[in-house]
């Protein structure tokens, strides 16, 4: 029996302290949108560089994506004079356009595995079905919209993510071998060719047989201060850890040597700090005690494989009688490749509530 609750909100909708992100809107609603609070004023806005930051995230945009066919053009209502920001809050909105709301018909009273289904009605005794709403990633649009306008506040940090593995093809090449500047030259968004094709391989093997798989997005960022972050329970590298688990699918989070570091000894791990404060190595990934150190910081972000598949799945409906379910819909056999720019503007919105909290320490 579920238990109804009429008292429950959603809160957690907001990311951020100096610079608050809140968004909205579910997958089949009218549209979806979000108020960026706290950027400061008097920055030049390129509404063009806005928009091709949201077209790298856009569904149907290749053939390893869904076939969702959506212009996610990004309206402005607020904030914006004059091609600068006021201040004010920034408020946004994106339509939703390509709705079948038809395909979600008989999720209604069944629950897909490793979905959201049971565990909102759990919660809230209610949810919206279409598309997943609320817990759909339709909504990393609107992050997408926030990051690109969060990396205004922070112009010499380069912010750059690429995908690293998809299912068993693994790239292992550090980031200073890889031609980071062809990230978007293929559609796996890998920037190493030969993998990027067995990558691409990989996916339509799985799409073709009704699956889907996970994979891994790496990121790097260079051009951070030493010092953002805070010492205790904001850790720069909590508040990273917090902001891409948040991301629909993601699994895991790793920073610097992430798991492999509990192999090495101490001695091994540290990093030397050379006369000019730079360290040797960066097995820390850019943070240490919680606050960046000035190295480059590094990070890797696992996604599963996408929970709604057309394969027949073994599941139950609400009243728990056990259920075959075949699910329809429109549904990325990877998401990784479209991930990708939404690690990349969940780092902007952390680093920029950074540097903005940082600056109140300096005289």
């Amino acid at each position: 029996m579920r238990c109804v609750s009429y008292f429950s909100g959603m809160p957690g909708n907001s990311i951020g302290q100096s610079l608050v992100l809140t968004t909205y809107g579910e997958s089949h609603g009218t549209q979806i949108g979000g108020i960026l609070d706290g950027m400061p004023a008097g920055i030049s806005v390129d509404l063009s560089a806005i928009q091709r930051a949201l077209d790298r995230r856009k569904p149907g945009q290749s053939a390893l994506t869904t076939a969702r066919k959506e212009e996610d053009l990004v309206e402005f209502h607020s904030g914006i004079f004059e091609g600068k920001t006021t201040g004010t809050p920034i408020a946004f909105s994106i339509k939703n356009k390509d709705q079948r709301s038809q395909d979600y018909g008989e999720l209604a009273t069944v629950y897909r595995p490793s979905h959201a289904d049971y565990v909102y009605d759990a919660k809230y005794g209610h949810r919206d079905y279409r598309g997943g709403g609320r817990s759909s990633a339709r909504e990393t649009a609107c992050r997408v919209v926030g990051g690109a306008l969060a990396a205004l506040v922070i112009p010499e940090v380069r912010i750059t993510a690429w995908t690293s593995s998809v299912g068993p093809i693994i790239l292992s090449e550090d980031w200073q071998n890889l031609d980071l500047s062809a990230v978007d030259a293929h559609p796996t968004r890998c920037p190493h060719p030969e993998k990027a094709a067995e990558m691409a391989a990989y996916i339509e093997q799985v799409r073709d047989q009704k699956d889907s798989t996970g994979g891994v997005v790496s990121l790097v960022a260079t051009g951070l201060e030493a010092g953002w972050g805070e010492p205790v329970f904001d850790k720069l590298q909590a508040d990273l850890a917090k902001a891409v688990m948040s991301i629909n699918a993601v699994k895991g989070f790793e920073i610097g040597s992430g798991f492999a570091g509990t192999q090495l000894l101490g001695s091994q791990h540290n990093d030397s700090i050379e006369k000019d404060f730079t360290t040797t190595t960066n097995h820390a990934g850019g943070v240490v005690g919680g606050l960046s150190n000035g190295a480059p910081l590094e990070l890797r972000v696992a996604f599963k494989p996408v929970a709604t598949i057309g394969k027949e799945q073994n599941t139950v409906d609400a009243d728990g009688n056990r259920v075959v379910l075949e699910a329809k819909g429109r549904h990325d056999p990877c998401v990784v490749p479209r991930a990708v720019p939404i690690v990349e503007a969940m780092v902007q919105l952390v680093l920029a509530d950074h540097y903005l909290r940082n600056k109140k320490y300096k005289a």
